[in-house]
């Protein structure tokens, strides 16, 4: 790896779909290293904001665009000729803002999903999205997909705070490729070719982030939130293994540790979800008070509906999913948990 990118291309160009804070840290991220990029978000005037501000004052202000970073309305300039493409926009919306990029994609382009979220109606992670996607589209060859994945909150990593974070092609060479694209001395990346793994852990983690947040909401202890980490990364890992993923990946970055940060974080919007919850707050009141997306909350209907399809038992979702979709009181749902049947671990 190349720490600091002095020894990189710096003819390289990147596109950045999304320009919420995630986006937005990663376009800053690679831009500090002499990269091209061109950073498009969906909002005209957000994006305007952008251009003449030179900082995303919504979501991560006080931080300044380097010189090659440019704010785009439109798709094309961050597509045609990028080395590679970083998809951050949420899953609800991912199909669609990829089937208007597919069109404008050359041979042998590279697309990064940095999206933590599994799609509702299909039950798919992002890239297998992707993959459908482009099975409809001959108009291009050789499109590498990747995952990024990892405990990485979005401000911490605009502000240059050590990260490390793993890269996943199903191709490992790609992965340690693209990982000295991403690396810096402060961002460092782990290669893997586990996918699945990748993904189901960056999704499902949220969804215990939701439980641990209502459980401290309720006023609960550090022993409770223990036990819901620690049994969250057991469903986690049943699902994932079940889908054939890599059981290492589980006790990796992606995997315990996104867990960890995610559950315990004050930046983790699923956590302040739960939080809310926990205080007594609907989840209609909960998401009119949000203006950023919290995955978690979709992605509990998504992995509900795939758990059941795979006859997975998974208590811990069973319970965020009655109270976020069926109303269910909290303290009712944890005392559910707690009041099962007893079991070998």
């Amino acid at each position: 790896m190349f720490p600091m990118g002095k020894m990189m291309n710096k003819s390289i160009k990147i596109g950045v779909i999304g320009a919420g804070s995630w986006g937005t840290a990663l376009a800053i991220l690679l831009a500090k290293k002499g990269y091209l990029v061109n950073l498009w978000g969906h909002n005209d005037s957000h994006v305007s904001r952008l251009s003449k501000d030179r900082e995303n004052r919504k979501y991560l202000p006080g931080i300044i665009f380097p010189q090659s970073l440019h704010p785009e309305s439109e798709l094309d300039p961050c597509i045609d000729g990028a080395d590679t493409v970083v998809m951050v926009v949420p899953s609800h919306s991912y199909r669609t803002v990829f089937q208007k990029i597919i069109p404008l994609l050359s041979d042998n382009q590279r697309i990064v999903t940095a999206v933590k979220g599994i799609e509702n109606d299909t039950l798919m992670t992002m890239t297998q999205v992707m993959e459908q996607e482009l099975a409809c589209f001959s108009g291009v060859q050789n499109i590498g997909l990747g995952v990024l994945s990892g405990p990485s909150f979005a401000e911490e990593v605009a502000r240059e705070i050590p990260t490390a974070v793993t890269l996943g092609f199903k191709d490992i060479e790609m992965a340690k490729e693209v990982q000295k694209i991403f690396g810096t001395e402060y961002f460092r990346v782990y290669a893997s070719s586990d996918m699945v793994g990748l993904e189901i852990s960056a999704a499902l983690k949220n969804i215990i982030a939701i439980a641990t947040g209502v459980c401290d909401g309720l006023g609960y202890g550090l022993n409770t939130r223990a036990a819901l980490i620690t049994r969250g990364l057991a469903e986690i890992t049943r699902l994932g293994t079940a889908l054939k993923a890599d059981v290492a990946t589980f006790s990796g970055l992606s995997g315990m540790g996104d867990l960890i940060l995610t559950c315990t974080g004050n930046l983790s919007r699923n956590r302040n979800v739960g939080l809310k919850l926990g205080s007594g707050k609907s989840i209609e009141q909960v998401k009119s008070e949000m203006n950023m997306v919290a995955e978690g909350i979709k992605t509990t209907k998504s992995v509900y509906d795939l758990a059941a399809k795979m006859g997975i038992e998974m208590p811990i979702l069973e319970q965020v999913y009655n109270i976020i979709y069926r109303n269910k009181n909290c303290s009712e749902a944890v005392k559910d948990l707690l009041n099962r049947e007893l079991k070998v671990e």
